[in-house]
């Protein structure tokens, strides 16, 4: 499903060039659980960007279901990221004004899904992360944990085939923490491709598979 090839992505900080990714290599297959784990400034979120569709590396090749993403338009790569992967934030990012459906819909407002089949995916996605009861709330009346099952289902919702997770416990606390990551169990069992990306060892040891990235550069991790 993913295939990274000699990726490189460089920042010009000041005057110096900082390698963020540096010849990174990586495969995940379909239906993979599999976590990246490093330090804070390792090249992580860089790396999530790239898988993701929200940035493009500057030397290097990345394939999304074979295909490379150089061959996509602007208009094709926002196809993707809305169809084919569906993102889970450390901050939830939610729309405070919006309810805990609301947030959930959008993504098929934006895949203009009509108005009764949106109803009932967003039913089924709050009912899946056990939120059906909280549907009309908003985020701001919700705990820090039902803001991220919030979020989780909004990234099902949409039926991607790749879930991305950027340190999706950070903000939680130890118990919420440990119920989110069996979320991602029981979603990882029901077939969906999941990388996590975290700087904790003990969520990373949580996937099939475990990649550490350093200096951005990655090397497999033997459990």
């Amino acid at each position: 499903m993913i295939e990274l090839r000699d990726v490189s992505k460089i920042y010009q900080v000041g005057e110096e060039r900082v390698h963020a990714l540096d010849h990174a290599n990586l495969h995940v297959r379909p239906h993979e659980f599999v976590s990246i784990i490093g330090p804070s400034g390792s090249g992580k979120s860089t790396l999530m960007n790239i898988i993701g569709c929200l940035d493009i590396a500057d030397a290097g090749e990345y394939l999304l279901d074979g295909t490379p993403i150089e061959a996509y338009s602007e208009n094709e790569l926002a196809e993707v990221r809305n169809r084919k992967i569906g993102f889970v934030f450390q901050s939830f990012n939610l729309i405070p004004k919006l309810s805990a459906e609301e947030n959930v819909e959008l993504p098929l407002i934006y895949q203009r899904v009509r108005k009764a089949e949106r109803q009932e995916r967003v039913r089924e996605a709050l009912e899946h992360v056990g939120l059906a009861n909280r549907a009309k709330h908003l985020p701001t009346e919700l705990s820090g944990g039902q803001q991220q099952r919030v979020a989780i289902a909004r990234a099902l919702v949409t039926k991607p085939s790749l879930i991305l997770a950027d340190e999706p416990t950070g903000n939680l606390d130890s118990k919420t923490s440990r119920e989110i990551l069996d979320m991602f169990r029981e979603l990882h069992e029901r077939g969906n491709t999941i990388v996590l990306i975290t700087h904790d060892n003990d969520i990373a040891r949580q996937a099939k598979r475990v990649v550490h990235i350093l200096d951005g550069r990655l090397t497999e991790v033997t459990l």
